[in-house]
């Protein structure tokens, strides 16, 4: 019976990170509509648009090859995976031994890379522009979220995300490394949503947008599969980042129905404080121009390469 009720309780984290997803998006759409004094979308319009493009027909370009087919579908099953990994409302999970942050990180890396070649794939100059740009921003992303995981991993002893949890719930202590890592991980978190400052979701501005020019050719069930990816994206870094730096409220390996519970509304709440909190960012804070984004994520590989750099002169910091 504890062997069912582990696997039961996992599938419904992943469950419950899927149908989460969508309303984080459009929550996060409430909530700038209402800092800008207008009226906004509903909170669950997200639902309704992914339910509209999965009755609309799949328009295909003529040369469009089987990756660009999958593609879709290849994106989508990674980034669940990855979410569905991440501790939301309880620790040590049936197959919490391989919620490992560089494993995490190598999955988004693969979904990227078939976001890129997809974009591609139909040879548009749109798809191209986006897919070389989205390949800059990962040169300088990916090496911020190493450098973030090597002062988790140095801190904690391990890179193992329920072991993370754990360290930093009975034994963390305020650190300049876990500041900087912080930083570095909101800052990689903006640019691999491609929030504000990095990108617009909201616009389809030719010359600036990164992640709309690489999906401009996808329709119907295949764009509500990536759109789901991409919200299930968001949810999982914000997840990351209440994980790692916000433990509370995690329910216990072996725990009853009540923690477990307890521990889903903490991780709404927490979910819905990183939504507000983005929202009141990008709000207060203007897009850069395309080719300033390399030093926005430089500053994030550097603050990575900071705090690990004084984890190794002093374990105090």
């Amino acid at each position: 019976m504890g062997l069912i009720r582990d696997f039961a309780v996992q599938g419904a984290q992943m469950v419950f990170v899927l149908l989460l997803a969508p309303l984080v998006l459009g929550l996060t759409r409430k909530l700038k509509a209402r800092m800008l004094d207008r009226v906004g979308p509903p909170i669950l319009q997200p639902y309704r648009d992914l339910l509209k493009l999965v009755r609309k027909d799949v328009v295909l370009a003529e040369n469009a090859s089987w990756l660009f087919r999958s593609a879709p579908y290849v994106i989508f099953a990674v980034t669940w995976v990855a979410a569905a990994l991440v501790p939301t409302f309880a620790t040590g999970l049936q197959f919490s031994w391989t919620a490992d942050l560089i494993a995490i990180t190598a999955l988004l890396a693969s979904a990227r890379f078939f976001l890129a070649l997809a974009g591609m794939d139909i040879g548009t100059a749109f798809g191209g522009i986006g897919a070389s740009r989205e390949m800059l921003f990962a040169s300088l992303a990916e090496p911020a979220m190493i450098m973030m995981v090597f002062v988790v991993a140095l801190v904690a002893g391990s890179t193992q995300l329920s072991w993370v949890a754990n360290f930093m719930l009975t034994h963390a202590s305020l650190r300049v490394s876990l500041g900087m890592a912080l930083v570095a991980l909101i800052i990689v978190a903006l640019a691999e949503n491609a929030r504000i400052p990095v990108d617009n979701p909201a616009t389809h501005l030719e010359l600036t947008m990164v992640h709309e020019a690489m999906v401009l050719e996808y329709s119907g069930r295949h764009l509500a599969v990536i759109e789901l990816a991409a919200a299930l994206k968001l949810l999982l870094y914000v997840s990351l980042i209440a994980c790692i730096f916000v433990p509370w409220g995690l329910a216990p390996r072996s725990s009853g129905f009540m923690p477990l519970v307890i521990g889903a509304g903490t991780y709404v709440a927490k979910i819905s404080v990183g939504a507000f909190l983005m929202v009141f960012f990008e709000t207060s804070i203007a897009k850069m121009r395309v080719f300033r984004v390399p030093e926005f994520l430089g500053a994030a590989l550097m603050l990575g390469f900071l705090g690990t750099l004084l984890l190794f002169v002093s374990r105090s910091f």
